[in-house]
């Protein structure tokens, strides 16, 4: 059996899109004869928000936790100076000190080990003197982890594999001025130079990858669902009194947030009743203020709630008729595959309207290629027949009118989907596995 390390800054119990990934390579990778041994940090989950990010972990020792599926090595956590700041004070305090400090941090930790993460490179280190190795995976972001993973390889002479969940150099809000963009560029080359494989989760990324990182061996690795958690929600039933909508994760510059909720507001003055549900926004509180200033006859329809772990928050999100999913263009994203696995109907909210394209035109990150679908999420429900794709806030009205009406008459919302199953990150990872144990056995000839 073959045995990867795998550098993962985010993973569970931390509730992020992100840990995910590397949580069911560690769940699934071991059916496929890969053993994984899984370096991450403590997570402590105490606020049930973003300074969960930032608070500090259990314990000043490493914790090792084996387990039937592999050995998940957690390390301490200290935040930094700035984050201390703000978990003491909050977030409107000492701003500039803590953008000056964090800034500080994010720059000298390609120069220096220094930085809350370098505990992760400590615990690799300390590990790879005593174990066998066949290949190292790194995840990013946070992309420090191509670094450690990168010295990892040529310290050890273990074969390395780069994992792109993002872009690093062409996303503009990492690389927001040149000078950003000509550091992080030199560090990515650098680090890039003795990977084996780049791994990504689709050829949009790829490509962005391609006019920087030339002459690299790409594999997609798509993202999906996590069949076992959808297995234990299959028996929960739909909402069957008040036609609910729900949504989960990140609202993005680019959402036609405001569209939406004014179209909710145009639909429940028709003397409808609907129920909209937020699971773990990136932004409550503006959420709150949004709906409070500009929409209050809804605030009693709307519920915002915080993050939860992945298991609880599918459960919660199996109980709806009805699943929002905001264009994120030539971007595929994660969520839509969690939509997928519990085959509720999916809104896409929007394909062709004139608000949403001034959103997109002012806000979104990544520049689209000519050759690829700038419509990715729109091509994937078509695909498995999951949802209805709208046109613009006049046709969201007209769809929600018409599963209002088939709430009312059948206690429920249709979703007949087809051909969901190859969606299963369990599939994606035995490619994976397929994976190391090629970059392994090239290792050792």
């Amino acid at each position: 059996m073959k045995k990867v390390l795998i550098l993962a800054y985010d993973f569970p119990p931390y509730v992020s899109v992100g840990g995910m990934r590397p949580y069911n390579w560690h769940r699934y990778l071991k059916e496929f004869d890969v053993e994984p041994v899984v370096i991450t940090r403590q997570w402590s989950n105490t606020n049930g928000n973003h300074l969960d990010y930032i608070s500090e972990g259990e314990s000043e020792e490493t914790i090792v936790e084996e387990t039937e599926f592999g050995t998940i090595i957690r390390t301490p956590y200290y935040p930094n100076f700035a984050n201390r700041i703000m978990l003491k004070y909050g977030n409107t305090k000492y701003k500039f000190l803590r953008k000056l400090i964090s800034a500080y941090y994010e720059f000298a930790q390609y120069l220096f080990p220094i930085g809350p993460k370098i505990e992760l490179y400590k615990a690799a280190q300390d590990y790879l003197k005593t174990e066998k190795i066949d290949a190292i995976i790194a995840t990013g972001d946070p992309f420090i982890l191509f670094k450690y993973a990168s010295k990892l390889s040529n310290e050890f002479n273990i074969p390395w594999i780069a994992d792109y969940r993002d872009t690093w150099v062409q996303d503009k809000t990492r690389s927001s001025n040149l000078i950003s963009r000509k550091w992080n560029s030199y560090f990515e080359s650098s680090y890039l130079k003795n990977v084996n494989t780049i791994v990504t989760v689709s050829t949009f990324i790829q490509k962005q990858l391609e006019g920087h990182l030339k002459s690299k061996s790409y594999e997609i690795i798509l993202n999906g669902f996590n069949p076992d958690v959808m297995e234990k929600a299959k028996n929960i039933i739909q909402e069957t009194e008040l036609f609910t909508i729900a949504f989960a994760g990140t609202i993005y510059e680019w959402h036609p947030i405001e569209s939406f909720l004014k179209t909710c507001n145009h639909f429940c003055q028709q003397g409808k009743e609907i129920q909209v549900l937020f699971y773990g926004v990136n932004a409550p509180e503006k959420l709150e203020k949004l709906i409070d200033s500009n929409f209050p006859d809804l605030k009693q329809s709307v519920k915002i709630y915080p993050k939860t772990e992945n298991e609880r928050l599918v459960e919660l999100l199996a109980k709806a008729n009805l699943f929002l999913l905001f264009n994120d263009y030539s971007i595929l994203g994660t969520k839509i595959f969690t939509y997928l696995g519990l085959k509720r109907k999916m809104i896409l909210c929007y394909s062709d309207d004139r608000e949403a394209k001034i959103l997109k035109e002012n806000h979104y990150n990544l520049t689209e290629f000519v050759s690829e679908s700038k419509q990715l999420q729109a091509d994937l429900i078509h695909e498995t027949n999951s949802g209805i794709i709208v046109r613009d806030s006049a046709h969201l009205l007209e769809v929600l009118k018409d599963l209002y009406d088939e709430f009312r008459a059948t206690g429920q919302i249709a979703c007949d989907s087809i051909g969901v199953e190859k969606y299963s990150r369990k599939i994606q990872v035995e490619k994976l596995a397929e994976l190391v144990k090629e970059v392994g056995i090239v290792a050792s000839c």
